[in-house]
């Protein structure tokens, strides 16, 4: 890409009625000790919040809003806001997540050290200070996710044939090498993003972080986490809203990606079973959301 800035992370955040944590998130990057510059994609939101913190950052040139007329999912709006990035590394941020001033700069040094890596994720916390879910994450096989389900995966210390998609939380060094991070807060060299053609537009609404962080360990790099970088994610800011449709879409995204990659989607009663299994928990899902307290708009 002509006009990259050797140096600059371009922070990449997709809205979609996401609250005002937008607000604080977008303070939070422009207040970062290394230098950024920060693209928020909105997806048609309806609650203001995008253009209120547009208004908030008329002045400054670190920020750039792309409004979308529709909902384009998650995935295409990420690579629509890295499109017009001009930093050489790109750090996709969620809308509900906080980070501190030296987030940045740490996940820089650790990228910079280790050019193996090509996906850097953080370690995610909830606000009441907990670590989140997903933040250390195997590749979900249908075993694995049968474990999980389960409840099989908790005697995996004593049992490794019972190993669950959650990596359980280890003593580990300030770098763990693991097959997926949390998609909330995710740190890419753009030469390692183009190289793999960004997220896969097929998936509208989760598990495109995933399928990144198979692409990019199928192609030769390695994804890791840095267990010293603390982030606060208040998460499902977006999706309370609408939690049948994000339900929806997530069970799409995961038969995507059982079909994209587990062996066991071309034996076809294990196929069957699977999406029985998806459609099944969507459809005791949907039964017990609540009513959405606003428009249902997309996420």
């Amino acid at each position: 890409m002509d006009g990259v800035r050797d140096g600059l992370t371009s922070v990449v955040v997709v809205a979609a009625d996401s609250g005002p944590l937008l607000l604080q998130c977008v303070d939070r990057v422009l207040a970062s000790a290394a230098p950024v510059e920060i693209v928020v994609v909105d997806n048609a939101s309806g609650d203001g919040f995008p253009r209120q913190v547009a208004s908030t950052h008329a002045g400054d040139v670190r920020f750039r809003l792309i409004a979308n007329a529709n909902n384009r999912g998650f995935g295409p709006a990420c690579n629509q806001g890295a499109a017009d990035a001009r930093g050489d590394a790109l750090l996709f941020l969620n809308p509900d997540c906080l980070i501190d001033a030296e987030t940045i700069a740490a996940l820089r040094v650790i990228a910079d050290a280790d050019r193996s890596i090509g996906l850097l994720g953080v370690d995610v916390r909830t606000p009441d200070g907990a670590p989140a879910r997903g933040n250390r994450r195997r590749d979900p096989t249908l075993r694995r996710s049968v474990m999980t389900m389960s409840g099989l995966a908790r005697f995996e210390s004593r049992w490794p044939m019972f190993a669950g998609v959650e990596m359980p939380v280890r003593a580990a060094s300030a770098v763990e090498r693991v097959d997926a991070v949390s998609g909330a807060c995710m740190f890419v060299p753009r030469a390692v993003f183009e190289r793999v053609g960004g997220f896969d537009e097929t998936y509208f609404l989760h598990v495109e972080d995933l399928d990144l962080c198979r692409r990019i360990r199928d192609g030769g790099a390695a994804v890791a986490i840095a267990n010293d970088v603390h982030v606060v994610h208040a998460q499902g800011s977006s999706s309370r809203h609408r939690p049948v449709f994000v339900a929806a879409h997530k069970r799409r995204g995961m038969w995507r990606y059982f079909t994209k990659y587990d062996p066991a989607a071309r034996n076809p009663l294990l196929r069957a079973i699977a999406w029985l299994g998806l459609w099944a928990r969507f459809a005791l899902s949907a039964t017990a959301a609540p009513r959405p307290p606003s428009r249902a708009q997309g996420s």
